[in-house]
């Protein structure tokens, strides 16, 4: 491709501008910019008007930091290691250990602004989809562990990390939706816990890709939902449950809730994987173990 000067012209010859190369690397605009300014890690081309547009191998080179990143490599060093050929196979840093170390002490010590600054500094760095992957569940699976058997402080430490993150996610939901159009994604916590993190992770996730979302972070009858889905009129119907489900809830109410609904279902969480020979029959259930496994689901079957 020659150098675009004009946007639109360059448009038709296949550049693409950020917006584009957002949702097809997942990368949001800003951290696209501060790998820009802060690394020269992509470095698009500028029209006289200051548009950014991208060729494909600026969408392989993003493809080819983001494997980096999800090897434990800090954003600062993967512009030499690209620049040197080293093969993708070789052995990433600890750079996520210690990030979520430094959240687990924040945690432990209920250090609010000290938490926020640790994980704002990852976000504008990392894309949402790298940070669930690498930080946020592994950070979940072991705060759960230290939580097992309910040690003294457990109970404080769990209510104050799932408040900030429904407040910190929920803040960026609130804002995405103002710029997403199109009917939401509703999402739902089927578990008897009073806040699901992974619910939020798969709405992050989804909010992320430009999907709009509506959250109902309270367990609730499923007989009900169908009146929400009437109403709201949503792409589709996600239900996330960390547990194993009743057998009204199996048997009866789950299948009620398939056929009474006119949009796609899908069940994610441990419960999908605990009850899948039991559900797989059901027509136009869609499951998936976790919010990773969700989020390739939604775009594999086009609802994001």
């Amino acid at each position: 491709m020659s150098q675009p000067d004009d946007y639109q012209a360059a448009l038709a010859q296949g550049y693409l501008p950020i917006r584009e190369v957002a949702r097809s690397t997942g990368v949001n605009p800003v951290t696209l910019r501060a790998w820009e300014r802060r690394y020269g890690l992509v470095v698009p081309y500028r029209t006289p008007k200051g548009h950014r547009l991208y060729s494909q191998d600026h969408v392989a080179r993003i493809q080819a930091i983001l494997t980096w990143l999800a090897r434990g490599v800090a954003v600062g060093q993967v512009k030499e290691l690209l620049e040197q050929r080293v093969p993708a196979s070789a052995a990433g840093s600890n750079l996520w250990d210690e990030l979520r170390q430094a959240l687990l002490q924040s945690i432990e010590r209920q250090a609010e602004r000290q938490l926020d600054e640790h994980f704002n500094r990852a976000l504008a760095l990392y894309p949402p989809h790298t940070l669930c992957q690498q930080l946020l569940l592994p950070l979940l699976e072991e705060l759960d562990q230290r939580w097992h058997g309910a040690p003294f402080g457990a109970q404080l430490q769990r209510v104050f990390f799932h408040s900030w993150l429904r407040s910190k996610l929920g803040a960026r939901l609130y804002h995405h939706n103002r710029q997403h159009h199109g009917a939401p994604l509703l999402l739902v916590n089927l578990s008897s816990l009073p806040l699901e993190p992974n619910l939020w992770l798969c709405a992050w996730l989804a909010s992320s890709a430009g999907c709009p979302v509506e959250v109902y972070d309270w367990p609730m009858p499923l007989a009900e939902l169908a009146i929400a889905v009437d109403n709201i009129a949503p792409r589709a119907l996600l239900l996330y449950a960390s547990q194993a489900l009743d057998a009204a809830q199996i048997r009866r109410e789950l299948p009620r809730l398939n056929s009474a609904c006119a949009v796609p279902l899908l069940l994610a969480g441990p419960a999908a994987q605990i009850h899948a020979d039991e559900l797989h029959n059901l027509p136009g259930l869609h499951l998936a173990a976790g919010p990773m496994a969700a989020d390739r689901l939604l775009h594999q079957e086009q609802l994001l």
